[in-house]
């Protein structure tokens, strides 16, 4: 069983980024294994992002549980909303910003090849 502790959530500034994302690993990073880099809870506020960024050697999924966002990858972009499921593969670029006035919420997660 995991139980969050408040040593596990931080409030961290993206690079190249506006606002902030607060994040809230969902397991250790004992756990995470060899293949996971991340698997965490991320709220966006309103107008904050997750900046474009590259995956490499990995990929990322973004399950979307609350809120709504414009999701960029490699240049294009789409709207995404509660329920939506985004994946970046290995070699791809993405990002994320909430447009909404409500706090977008997600689970991501980074797989290693």
């Amino acid at each position: 069983m995991i139980k969050t502790t408040a040593a596990e959530r931080e409030v961290v500034k993206a690079p190249g980024a506006a606002g902030f994302i607060m994040k809230e690993s969902l397991i250790t990073a004992e756990q995470l294994g060899a293949h996971c880099r991340m698997f965490s809870h991320i709220t966006l506020k309103k107008g904050c992002e997750i900046g474009y960024h590259e995956h490499h050697e990995e990929g990322e999924a973004y399950y979307i549980l609350a809120g709504k966002g414009i999701y960029e990858e490699d240049k294009k972009t789409i709207e995404v909303e509660a329920g939506d499921v985004t994946f970046c593969e290995d070699g791809h670029a993405h990002g994320l910003k909430n447009v909404s006035d409500e706090d977008l919420e997600m689970i991501a997660l980074i797989l290693k090849k």
